[in-house]
């Protein structure tokens, strides 16, 4: 994920909305995140449920990132167990975004 400070997004809009179109960009303020920006059609297709969970674990490192990453995919398949989902459905939803 890219990270722009909230200067340099200020700064260069321009390039933060082109950065956000191939990935979401992480705004920091005073070196914390505290915003994410990506493209519509990544609004319309990514749930916010999940994007939220996947933004919890941003600023881990090491094994503590992969901890939280793999809580974050047991919550995730938890939901889409609850919402009907099966992993062939995920897997298309993947694939076809």
């Amino acid at each position: 994920m890219i990270t722009m400070s909230s200067l340099e997004a200020q700064n260069q809009f321009g390039l933060l909305l082109d950065s956000s179109q191939r990935e979401p960009v992480t705004i920091t303020r005073r070196g914390r995140p505290v915003a994410v920006v990506q493209s519509y059609h990544d609004a319309q297709t990514i749930p916010h449920h999940i994007a939220k969970l996947i933004s919890e674990t941003y600023p881990l490192r090491g094994k503590d990132a992969g901890d939280a990453l793999r809580q974050t995919f047991r919550k995730i398949a938890s939901k889409a167990e609850q919402d009907g989902l099966t992993e062939a459905d995920i897997g298309k939803i993947i694939h076809e975004g």
